[in-house]
Formats: C-alpha cells, sequence, structure tokens
C-alpha cells in the first residue's frame, strides 16, 4: 500500500514539474529583435497558413487588419512597439506562442580611450556607443603591443572598462586596441593605436587645504597630497599647477611647481574669499590631470576690539532710573525729619494770625 502511495505522489509531482515548466516557457516566450522604422512579421509557432489566430498585445486584442492568418504584420515599427505578443488559436483560444518584441538599432562604431593613471603599472581602456541601440550590445575588446597579444582583465564595477599591464616600459611598439559592438542587428568596431607615454595621465591630486596665515592679511597656506592611485611617487614624480582667484574676479592666477605638494599664496585681496585649485602631470611624459575639487578660503583678518563708551551709559543710568521700591514704614530718622517739619508749620501758622490781627485793628 505504502508502495502505490509514493507512485502516485511520483507522479502527481511529476505533472506538476512539467505544467510549471511549460507555463515558464510560454511566459518567457522568444525574443524578437527588429530595426527602428522596419515593417515586421511575427509568426505563430508552425501553425499552418490558413489557421484562424488571435493575438493580444501585453493582453490587450490586436486589431483584425493587421492578422494575416498566424502572422501579425506590424508598419514602421517604434520603440512604442516593445511589448509581449500572444497568439491563440481559434475557437478553443488555447495559447499557442510569445514573442517579446524589441525594437532597436545596430551598434555605431564605439569611441575608445585609453589612459594610464596609474604608470607604471598599466593603462586602462574605456569605451561607450555615440548614440543609443536600444537592444542588449556586447563588448569584444583585444590589446596588441607590436604583435604580441596582452591580456585584457575586465573592470568588476566598470562594465565598459578593462585593464591592461603594461610589458615592458620605455618600449617603441606601439600598443594596438579593438573593440567590437556587437547586438542581434548588427555590429561595428573601432581601432586605435598609440605611444606608451602619450597616455600617462595622472589623477587630480587629492585633500587640497587653504589655511589663511596669522597676522598676514595677504597670505594662504595651501597643502595637498598626490593622487593615491599614482603608485611610485619616487621614480616617477609628479610636478602641479595651482590655479587661484578671488571670488569677485574672473581671472586666474598661476603656479607650476616641481616636487613640492604645498606653496604660500602672497598676493591674496585682504578680507577676499578665493577659489583654489590644483593639477598634476608626470614631469617627463603625458598630459596634466584634471582639476581638483576647489576648495574656497580667506587670508587672516584682524577682528576689531570692541569699543566701550562709559558716558554713553552713564547717561542712560540717569535719563532711564529703576522705579523706586514701596515705601516702607518709617524708621527713627524718618520721624525725627518729621518733627521739624512740623515745628517749622506751627511758626508759619502763628506769624500769619499775628498779621491778620494787626490788619483788622
Amino acid at each position: 500500500m505504502a508502495n502505490i502511495v509514493t507512485s502516485a505522489c511520483c507522479v502527481v509531482l511529476a505533472a506538476v514539474v512539467v505544467v510549471y515548466a511549460q507555463r515558464r516557457s510560454q511566459q518567457g516566450g522568444r525574443i524578437q529583435y527588429e530595426m527602428i522604422g522596419s515593417d515586421v512579421t511575427m509568426m505563430c509557432a508552425t501553425l499552418e497558413s490558413d489557421a484562424s489566430v488571435t493575438w493580444k498585445v501585453n493582453g490587450t486584442d490586436v486589431k483584425a487588419d493587421k492578422v494575416e492568418g498566424p502572422r501579425l504584420i506590424l508598419k514602421e515599427v517604434a520603440l512604442a512597439s516593445n511589448a509581449l505578443y500572444s497568439c491563440f488559436e481559434n475557437p478553443a483560444g488555447d495559447l499557442k506562442d510569445q514573442i517579446t518584441l524589441r525594437v532597436g538599432e545596430p551598434p555605431k562604431e564605439p569611441v575608445v580611450t585609453c589612459r594610464s593613471n596609474t604608470y607604471p603599472k598599466g593603462f586602462y581602456c574605456t569605451w561607450h556607443l555615440p548614440r543609443p541601440s536600444y537592444i542588449p550590445t556586447e563588448f569584444e575588446v583585444s590589446v596588441k603591443h607590436g604583435n604580441k597579444k596582452l591580456e585584457v582583465q575586465k573592470d568588476t564595477v566598470h562594465k565598459n572598462r578593462c585593464h591592461v599591464k603594461y610589458p615592458e616600459l620605455f618600449s617603441t611598439n606601439k600598443y594596438k586596441v579593438n573593440v567590437v559592438a556587437i547586438n542581434a542587428l548588427g555590429n561595428s568596431s573601432t581601432y586605435i593605436s598609440f605611444d606608451e607615454f602619450s597616455i600617462v595621465k595622472p589623477d587630480p591630486p587629492e585633500k587640497l587645504v587653504a589655511n589663511p596665515v596669522p597676522n598676514n592679511v595677504r597670505r594662504l597656506e595651501v597643502t595637498w597630497n598626490n593622487p593615491s592611485t599614482w603608485p611610485d611617487v619616487e621614480n616617477f614624480p609628479l610636478k602641479y599647477f595651482l590655479r587661484y582667484r578671488p571670488l569677485i574676479l574672473d581671472q586666474w592666477q598661476h603656479v607650476e611647481l616641481s616636487d613640492s605638494t604645498s606653496h604660500t599664496i602672497t598676493d591674496a585681496y585682504a578680507g577676499k574669499e578665493y577659489i583654489i585649485q590644483v593639477a598634476a602631470k608626470d614631469t617627463e611624459i603625458g598630459t596634466w590631470s584634471d582639476w581638483s575639487v576647489a576648495i574656497h578660503a580667506t587670508p587672516w583678518m584682524e577682528v576689531p576690539r570692541q569699543q566701550i563708551t562709559t558716558t554713553t551709559e552713564v547717561g542712560i543710568a540717569e535719563t532711564s532710573p529703576s522705579p523706586a521700591p514701596p515705601s516702607a514704614k518709617p524708621q527713627l530718622s524718618a520721624a525725627m525729619g518729621g518733627s521739624s517739619v512740623l515745628t517749622w508749620s506751627a511758626n508759619l501758622f502763628i506769624a500769619s494770625v499775628l498779621v491778620l490781627f494787626m490788619c483788622w485793628c
């Protein structure tokens, strides 16, 4: 009994696997690549020419005037024609085929650039299409030094970049790079050749800093680091090109420096904010790097002393007195002052009475 149950389970599991595989096949369908602007015919599987078929695009019915038997005809396809097309055989409406239409163009000649920012270790090459092809495009790269084919290592981060090690230094043989672009609609290639010294270009200097010089209103102390990608600055030293200007002007001032990663600007305008950049180059070969990230700095400025005006403070005190506190109960000294006032008032009253009496008489 157990064997019968086990066998039945195996049969059911196998059937489920087959159905799942069929559905996956139907859902994925096949991909048909066509050129932009062309007329396209899609065939519904291998049905006979007189078969009755219904087509859907992304689940929506296609107009009957585009259907001829098992064929679907599209005029002057564009990028908007990209979709999943499904065909169903009438009258049962069984799904017979699925086609993913991808519209694009054959690739144009790729633009190829090679550069050595890690001299003397090696160089890298990058490439891109001058205009998109809209469909998947692969690239094949080959590099030769003289007649010797060199190993090409694809970059792990950048899709359209490869790295090549120098087989020897100071060689007079040219490097030859060929990049072929390939997709379902065609292919094209670009070939370049160059000398070793012509592609040397360091990365920009790093960690550029400018600090004011204390007690000097026209100086800025500028420092920077060698590019971290440059592997051997001792045997292959760099020189530098510094530029700076105040923000209020458009004209740059320049200083070229040999084997130094610092410079003191001595002619800055007092109190003006400056923008500063630096570039690097091998002392013998190659070209200048791009400019470093720009930084801003302002020379030292003397802080004005805070002036204190005593007379003003006194005047404010006199014209704006604090309100007096409420009167307290009279103290001994206050009672004595009151007695004197009463005595003087009594004398004045007696004198007034005497004057009135004399006048009456």
